[in-house]
C-alpha cells in the first residue's frame, strides 16, 4: 500500500473476523514479515484482523528510505494503522520489532489495546562487557559503502545464521531459512538492520534504551522470552516486567531468540488471553 512516498508491502491474515485488529512487527537482520510471524500469521486469524508490514528497507517494502529510529519506526506504524482505519491495535513486536512495539505504546498510547513484546530489543543498557559493547559500537561505524560488500558477503551464509537464532534448529519450517536466506541476498541487505544498530549503540552504552522508561507504558504488556537467548539478554524482560503496573512476562525453557517460530504453540497459548482481554475492553 502507499505510504511515506513509497510502497510498503502489508501481510493479512487470509480470514478477517471481528475482534481487536492485531499489528505484527517483524525483527532486523534479514528478517521480513513473511519470515518472522510464518506460523502466528494465520494462527491468529479468523478472530482478529491482523496485519504485518515489511518494514522499510526489508523485505518487499520499497520507496521508502531506511529508518535508523526506533521512535521514528514506531511514527511510521502509526500511520499506517491510520491509513488502514485502525483506531487501536494489538501490537506484537520481535526482536527489533519488539522495541518499535513497546515505543508505538509510549509514543501512540491512544493506538495500542495491548502489547506484546517477544525477545525485545531496547531493554538493556550495553551489548554484554564492556569490551563487546565497544567492538558493536565499531561495528556500527562502518560506512554503507564499506558495509554493502560485506553485507553481501555474509548474505550468503544467511541460511547457515538463522539457526543459530533458535535452541533447536530443527523446530525452523524450511520455508523461513529458504526465505531468510533469500532476503540475505538481497541487493541493500543488512542496510536498514545496520541503521537501526547505528541508532541503537552507542560508544559507551545504548543512549535510547527504554528500561528507565517502560513504566510509562499503561498498555497491557505481555513479555515474552527464550531462556536460551543467545542473541537478547532474558535479563531486560525480566527489569522491564519488574518496573511495569501492566505487565507480565513469560518464560520459556529449552527457546532461544525466535520463541514466535521454535515454540509457536506456547506463544500462541500466551497471546490469547491478551487478545481476549483486548475485546472485552472495547
Amino acid at each position: 500500500m502507499p505510504i511515506a512516498g513509497g510502497r510498503m508491502r502489508v501481510l493479512r491474515g487470509a480470514v478477517e473476523g471481528p475482534g481487536t485488529p492485531v499489528l505484527l512487527v517483524h525483527g532486523g537482520g534479514y528478517d521480513a514479515a513473511g519470515i518472522s510471524w510464518f506460523r502466528l500469521l494465520g494462527a491468529l486469524a479468523p478472530a482478529p484482523p491482523v496485519v504485518a508490514p515489511d518494514l522499510p528497507g526489508f523485505g518487499g517494502t520499497t520507496g521508502i528510505a531506511s529508518i535508523g529510529s526506533a521512535d521514528d519506526l514506531a511514527d511510521l506504524l502509526r500511520e499506517l494503522l491510520r491509513e488502514l482505519g485502525v483506531a487501536r491495535a494489538v501490537v506484537v513486536g520481535v526482536s527489533m520489532g519488539g522495541d518499535v512495539a513497546l515505543r508505538l505504546a509510549l509514543r501512540h498510547p491512544d493506538a495500542c489495546a495491548a502489547v506484546v513484546a517477544i525477545a525485545p530489543g531496547g531493554l538493556v543498557e550495553r551489548v554484554g562487557s564492556a569490551p563487546l559493547h565497544a567492538l558493536a559500537w565499531a561495528g556500527t561505524r562502518i560506512p554503507d559503502a564499506v558495509l554493502q560488500p560485506l553485507a553481501r558477503v555474509a548474505g550468503r551464509f544467511a541460511g547457515a545464521t538463522v539457526r543459530g537464532f533458535v535452541r533447536d534448529a530443527s523446530s525452523l519450517p524450511p520455508e523461513v531459512v529458504a526465505e531468510f536466506a533469500a532476503e540475505g541476498r538481497a541487493p541493500g541487505a543488512g542496510l536498514a538492520y545496520g541503521a537501526y544498530n547505528r541508532w541503537a549503540i552507542g560508544r559507551a552504552g545504548m543512549p535510547h534504551h527504554l528500561r528507565s522508561r517502560v513504566a510509562d507504558i499503561q498498555a497491557p504488556t505481555l513479555l515474552v522470552h527464550g531462556r536460551d537467548d543467545a542473541m537478547v539478554p532474558v535479563e531486560g524482560s525480566r527489569t522491564a516486567a519488574a518496573r511495569m503496573q501492566l505487565a507480565t512476562l513469560v518464560e520459556l525453557d529449552g527457546v532461544g531468540h525466535w520463541a514466535q517460530l521454535e515454540a509457536h504453540d506456547r506463544v500462541l497459548a500466551a497471546i490469547e488471553p491478551v487478545l481476549a482481554a483486548a475485546d472485552a475492553a472495547r
